[in-house]
């Protein structure tokens, strides 16, 4: 693509390419040059494609689930067809390195809807006999109809499958809306998902800002259903908007995850995990562990170990395959994360590596791009801003506890309650620590482990709803009980 030349975006709805009179710029963020212009949808874009899901719904919820199933296969295969343009493409739209684009979102988002597509084949209903009264009690599941879905700009293709998938799986039809910031892979599954069979009408997808095209979305009438994952700020905004009509909601919002290291731990694996959990993808995924907790007689050797496996994490131009991380979404992005190191700078914290010390080592053309060494941090206060809200970027605070007491409440002394790690070799001590601790995912000496049938999300601020086999299925489905006398 010459330097001049601006990819441009069009909507999917009834299962042709629409045209958008209005465009948003999207950047690249690791030379940060506009090169994409993304529709600016609103309230008509919105109309269009929610009357052409409703049209759909009929032919496509009457089908079986198997022919459903045979449908989303096909479409993992070609996305599996196309995996290394559409990681290429993830890559450069997001900022992430290749290499994590090519490993995990793209083959998790094939994945998506093998998943579902086996897993809508296996569910049953309940039954119950009431023989004194003469009567059969029994369940069935009904799709919901136009499911409103949207999704955010940290795993882009990965998050939106994660979404599409259980729900066409089981009947319903979509108008999903991406990240403005991170709209191509989704245009470009639009082109694979005609290739698949699925019917128009069936997949709908309108780009564009939250206030327009999502506030559109989340406030129609006929979409009874929203799916979204995001900022809790903005789950705010939907709950109110989607409230008079009440609407199912999924909400799937931030973490500040902590990391309990006991000092009976296996140091090693810890520190190596540790790293990862805490700056892969440039530390944007809502299950990074900001947070690092650490007994009291391991605390200095911890510290400097993991500095040290931090300085060995590089951050640097994604299409390289040496680095671990690229670039952070957007230049307000990359000064509001590096706005929290100054704030724990200003209120006497050590900042022991990264953000103002190192620096990444870019060619001339990625100068401008937003990128930021992974950051260490100890010294903070539970009070301070920078340990209670949710950075989302490559910055991770450790500090000291003593004792078992002391470490769940550090860990339960916020908001949010996604995801917590917990490190030791006493088998007693991590059930006891993962039953107190205010998660809803709990991981023992190992982090993103995920099993898809078991239940995703969090506690608190962090979110409403789980997604997963059975409670995707049940979330995206309507149960019905019906009664016979005979």
């Amino acid at each position: 693509m010459e330097e001049n030349t601006f990819l441009v975006l069009e909507n999917f709805i009834g299962g042709k390419f629409v045209p958008c009179p209005a465009h948003v710029d999207s950047y690249d963020p690791s030379t940060g040059q506009v090169y994409c212009k993304v529709p600016d949808s609103g309230g008509e874009e919105v109309e269009a494609a929610v009357q052409a899901a409703k049209e759909a719904f009929p032919g496509w919820s009457a089908r079986s689930p198997e022919q459903r199933a045979q449908v989303l296969n096909k479409l993992a295969d070609l996305i599996e067809a196309h995996l290394e343009e559409f990681a290429q493409a993830e890559s450069r739209d997001q900022g992430k390195t290749v290499t994590f684009a090519r490993t995990v979102d793209i083959p998790r988002s094939a994945y998506n809807f093998r998943f579902f597509a086996s897993s809508v084949l296996h569910h049953t209903t309940d039954c119950s006999q009431m023989d004194h009264t003469g009567c059969l009690n029994y369940t069935v599941r009904c799709p919901v109809g136009v499911a409103g879905l949207i999704s955010p700009w940290n795993l882009p293709l990965y998050l939106l499958t994660w979404k599409i998938a259980p729900a066409i799986a089981v009947g319903n039809t979509v108008v999903a809306k991406p990240s403005e910031m991170t709209s191509v892979t989704a245009w470009m599954m639009c082109k694979l998902v005609q290739q698949a069979g699925v019917p128009p009408g069936v997949v709908n997808i309108v780009f564009g800002v939250g206030p327009r095209a999502g506030d559109a979305l989340v406030g129609h009438p006929d979409v009874p259903l929203i799916s979204f994952t995001g900022s809790t700020a903005t789950a705010r905004h939907i709950t109110e908007r989607s409230a008079p009509y009440c609407k199912k909601l999924s909400l799937e919002l931030g973490g500040k995850n902590p990391a309990l290291i006991f000092a009976d731990a296996d140091l090693d694996q810890c520190i190596q995990t540790t790293v990862r959990s805490s700056f892969s993808n440039q530390g944007e995924i809502c299950l990074c562990t900001s947070r690092i907790y650490v007994e009291k007689s391991v605390y200095s050797t911890f510290l400097e170990k993991f500095v040290a496996a931090t300085r060995k994490w590089k951050t640097g131009v994604p299409s390289d395959p040496g680095n671990n991380n690229g670039a952070l979404i957007s230049k307000e992005h990359l000064e509001k994360v590096r706005s929290f190191v100054a704030l724990a700078k200003s209120e006497g914290a050590t900042v022991h590596c990264g953000e103002g010390i190192d620096y990444p080592d870019l060619p001339e053309r990625n100068i401008k791009g937003y990128f930021m060494a992974a950051t260490v941090i100890s010294g903070v206060s539970d009070s301070s801003s920078v340990m209670q809200e949710e950075i989302f970027g490559p910055v991770a605070c450790v500090s000291p506890f003593d004792g078992e007491d002391q470490a769940v409440a550090k860990a339960n002394g916020v908001r949010y309650g996604l995801a917590a790690t917990v490190w030791s070799r006493d088998v007693g001590k991590v059930h006891r620590v993962a039953r107190r601790l205010q998660a809803g995912l709990v991981w023992t000496n190992c982090w993103l482990v995920r099993d898809l049938n078991l239940p995703f999300g969090g506690m608190k601020n962090s979110g409403v709803g789980r997604e997963g086999g059975r409670d995707s299925y049940h979330f995206f489905t309507e149960v019905k009980t019906v009664t016979i006398k005979h």
